[in-house]
């Protein structure tokens, strides 16, 4: 009795090249028309421009100049100051640069596992020609013995 290989149909799929990559975040971007490609494209540049540390040092500084009218006498006060105005201002474009930073991380994660799972796919292919290859001595020999 032979074994007959019935391979999934992803791994099909890798040999054939027809199966892609890990998804990437700028593959979600939407760009079913003109409209949501500029929106989104426009997205990503303010969120590249705020997501800097440029732009929290820039923010740092506004918050700063702002923090005199904060303590004088009728002003919001430092805790208020510091609650409303330094920390949403500064910490918005530090925890973005931290997001950028993890999402280009998770993106290597994921073309690494990728190619680990093409390297794991290759190997069980190698030994499933070294085990037809045995199948192949295996039946000689029945065939020499019954002769």
């Amino acid at each position: 009795m032979n074994f007959v290989h019935m391979p999934h149909p992803r791994t099909t799929a890798i040999i054939d090249g027809k199966a892609s990559g890990p998804v990437k975040v700028k593959d979600q971007l939407n760009r079913s028309t003109r409209a949501a490609r500029i929106n989104a494209w426009l997205a990503v540049k303010i969120t590249q421009g705020v997501g800097s540390m440029w732009c929290a040092y820039v923010f740092a500084i506004i918050a700063l100049v702002g923090l005199p009218a904060a303590l004088a006498k009728g002003g919001e006060g430092p805790i208020a100051w510091i609650a409303q105005t330094f920390l949403q201002l500064v910490l918005l474009s530090i925890i973005i640069v931290g997001t950028n930073i993890q999402s280009a991380a998770a993106d290597k994660r994921a073309q690494d596992t990728y190619a680990d799972a093409e390297a794991v796919l290759h190997e069980a292919l190698q030994i499933q020609a070294h085990l037809a290859a045995q199948d192949d001595a295996l039946n000689s020999i029945l065939a020499a013995n019954k002769a």
